[in-house]
């Protein structure tokens, strides 16, 4: 039976129970934690959560029935098993670790984003460190995603003492985890899961990270001046670096067999989340990548080589601290630019004016390369094998339209965009 069939059939046995218990009267309904074993209290906690994706409630009702005497062997085994069963599941449907904790951190309380932490940290636990994407293991580092309990004791009990709660409480921050993972919707494999990675063979190229030093310390100081046009010239410079550095790159490896284009998602921070998605659009196809926008979830997912991907992400991150600082500081000279209609104007024209000029340095740079001829075959070639890889990862996109409500907004993003000297 499949893992979806058995969240229905769980949810199914759990409801018939409490039909029945409910028709014999309250007075007489047992406490499940009295009599119910492991695998009966784990079909309860993934039912419950289920019911918790349309009722917020149904965790603490479930606590009330079987945490009432604290954290027996049986709930705390029997969360276990419905943890396991509920993370699986949201991994094998493409969600990567950190995913899992930018949706959490968005969408439920604290308790339950340090129990999922935990979840993952026991999940991946169980398989060989040569068996886990490199992906996985740096994210599980930033989430400090560890395995800090006792293994010879239940986690449940150990990890309710750290977070200072009493039994139901820890119930129903589990419930309220285990819901969220049952609304995530499956989506791409973008790297393998724990237990099916092999070890990496050796890459035609890695990250330069001299270039990049060069290129972070460009952005840096974009972000500390107070100077738009300080800001958007080293910018500039920082994307004219980025693509002498991508240039040598494909221009050296041309005559040999080139690595598969990866792929990374990206989470955007609310207000203005589509209006940002084309900003990161827009940097990403300036540096040969492509993107591929969720708007219910607010993250992107970045198409490219390795190198391409690192230095794209570096100058997005950067540029969204810029274009921030830039629309509040149009904020602090005008009131009518304090309106979320302006402030999304703004942030839209500054995206699409960037891009604009971010695609004329990148194509001012490759002009003047000194092998031109060899080197636009190439990066035609490298173009199609990251279009190939968008189509396999996403068959079904269709491309969207954000519109601008404030034509006061647009212009002001479009002249804060256009103070840049991109010809520095």
């Amino acid at each position: 039976m499949g893992k979806n069939r058995r969240h229905k059939a769980a949810a199914q046995r759990a409801r018939q129970e409490r039909a029945r218990q409910d028709g014999a009267g309250s007075d007489s309904r047992p406490e499940l934690g009295e009599t119910a074993g492991p695998e009966e209290i784990g079909s309860a906690i993934l039912a419950a959560a289920l019911e918790a994706v349309g009722d917020a409630r149904a965790g603490e009702r479930l606590a009330a029935r079987v945490a009432g005497n604290g954290f027996t062997p049986a709930l705390e085994q029997g969360v276990d098993l419905a943890g396991r069963q509920a993370i699986t599941t949201a991994f094998e449907g493409g969600w990567l670790p950190a995913d899992v904790w930018q949706a959490a951190r968005r969408r439920v309380g604290e308790f339950a984003v340090a129990y999922l932490v935990d979840l993952m940290a026991a999940h991946v636990e169980r398989f060989a460190l040569d068996t886990v994407d490199e992906t996985w293991r740096a994210q599980l580092v930033d989430l400090d995603a560890t395995v800090w309990w006792e293994q010879s004791s239940p986690h449940l009990g150990q990890w309710a003492r750290s977070q200072l709660l009493i039994a139901s409480e820890a119930v129903t921050a589990v419930v309220e985890a285990l819901a969220l993972l049952f609304q995530l919707p499956r989506m791409e494999l973008i790297r393998p899961l724990p237990g099916r990675a092999r070890p990496a063979r050796p890459a035609h190229h890695r990250v330069d990270e001299k270039a990049l030093g060069r290129v972070r310390g460009l952005l840096a100081k974009a972000e500390s001046t107070s100077f738009p046009e300080e800001a958007e010239a080293l910018s500039a410079k920082a994307q004219e670096l980025m693509t002498k550095y991508a240039i040598d790159r494909v221009l050296l490896e041309a005559d040999t067999v080139a690595d598969l284009p990866g792929a990374r998602r990206l989470w955007l921070d609310t207000p203005y989340v589509d209006a940002k998605a084309l900003l990161v659009d827009a940097v990403a196809r300036a540096n040969r990548c492509r993107a591929v926008f969720s708007a219910e979830w607010g993250f992107v997912t970045l198409v490219g080589d390795d190198p391409d991907l690192d230095a794209a992400e570096l100058l997005i991150t950067s540029l969204l601290v810029q274009a921030t600082r830039a629309m509040i500081a149009t904020g602090d000279t005008r009131n009518s630019a304090r309106t979320r209609p302006f402030r999304k104007s703004f942030l839209i024209a500054y995206a699409t004016r960037i891009g604009e000029r971010l695609t004329r340095a990148t194509a001012d740079t490759i002009a003047k390369t000194p092998d031109r001829e060899h080197l636009l075959p190439v990066l035609a070639s490298h173009e199609r094998r990251v279009e190939t890889a968008l189509a396999t990862l996403f068959p079904s996109t269709k491309a969207s339209r954000v519109s601008v409500p404030d034509a006061e907004g647009w212009h002001a993003g479009r002249a804060a965009a256009d103070r840049a000297q991109l010809n520095s």
